[in-house]
């Protein structure tokens, strides 16, 4: 039961940190032209596609968090591939968006789809081992990415 209660708040917080918007202001309250983030200009269509993308990603955190509280680690990794791991980046579009970002958002991006195939993995090993403590150090790894990338760059529209 402690477990449980852990992910329903680690997926509340996940939740906090992670939904705004690329573009709002820095958590000191400080509007978007005084963000120390690199600004990364989006075409609106891509922008808007990029955004849904990340929304979908934090839903499927939620979704693997709540996956790991009823301890059912293969529906935990079969989320995370689908839709966070190396094999969603067709789906998501990362061929056509990738050419938007600067290197160092593309590095951070493709580490993130691989630790969540790495997480996809190591949950599936659970299945067997029984042990959370695994998963639950790959998720966060995951979860490194996400917050690395968006403290360091923010979606613009293109003028």
């Amino acid at each position: 039961m402690q477990l449980s209660r852990f992910l329903t708040t680690l997926t509340i917080l996940s939740g906090i940190t992670l939904s705004a918007p690329l573009s709002a202001a820095p958590p000191n309250g400080h509007a978007a032209e005084n963000d120390a983030r690199q600004a990364v200009s989006l075409p609106a269509p891509m922008r808007a596609h990029m955004l849904a993308n990340m929304r979908d990603h934090l839903e499927a955190m939620g979704e693997i968090q709540a996956a790991l509280a009823d301890e059912d680690f293969a529906t935990a990794a079969e989320i995370a591939e689908a839709r966070l791991g190396m094999s969603s980046m067709d789906d998501h579009g990362a061929s056509r968006i990738a050419r938007f970002m600067p290197e160092g958002m593309r590095e951070i991006g493709v580490r993130m789809h691989r630790a969540a195939s790495e997480f996809a993995r190591i949950s599936r090993d659970a299945e067997i081992t029984g042990d959370l403590r695994p998963p639950l150090e790959a998720l966060a790894g995951v979860n490194r990415q996400c917050v690395a990338c968006h403290a360091g760059y923010r979606a613009v529209g293109a003028d």
